[in-house]
């Protein structure tokens, strides 16, 4: 954390900046940290994140691999919700942050269970991405469709 902040401040132009994120990092990041909300990342999870990636948001198959083994590489170093949403808003339409929430959903769900804060945290990304509780409701209502849960 102390390199990154040692990068900003050393890059007077802002041009030069090597950190550019790419969306697939930046899903692969949010994934990976919705799955590991309950401490642990299943491989049920795991498998659904690189489905949803590769089928939904129409990623390279091989570009998908690459981001999840990154991932989960650094899951442990979390990084705030705020990081991630704020790139989303910028490049998301308002259709594409509901299917992420939809996703997330699914991803959720993928191990039967919601954990408190696994639900705590679907209202806060919710509410970073400006999608409303109904949306977000009736998210979780086609994820568990799809997913065949009642």
């Amino acid at each position: 954390m102390l390199q990154s902040l040692k990068n900003i401040f050393s890059n007077d132009s802002g041009q030069n900046q090597k950190f550019e994120s790419k969306d697939i990092d930046i899903l692969t990041g949010l994934l990976i940290e919705a799955a590991n909300t309950d401490g642990n990342v299943s491989n049920e999870e795991v498998n659904k994140i690189s489905s949803s990636l590769i089928h939904v948001f129409k990623e390279n198959p091989d570009d998908v691999k690459i981001a999840i083994s990154k991932a989960l590489d650094d899951k442990d170093n979390s990084r705030s919700l705020f990081y991630y949403t704020s790139k989303l808003n910028k490049s998301f339409s308002d259709d594409k942050k509901i299917l992420l929430i939809e996703v997330l959903w699914e991803v959720i769900l993928s191990d039967n269970e919601i954990h408190d804060f696994e639900s705590n945290l679907l209202r806060r990304l919710a509410g970073l991405l400006y999608v409303s509780d109904i949306e977000c409701g009736n998210a979780k209502k086609r994820a568990k469709d799809k997913l065949n849960i009642l």
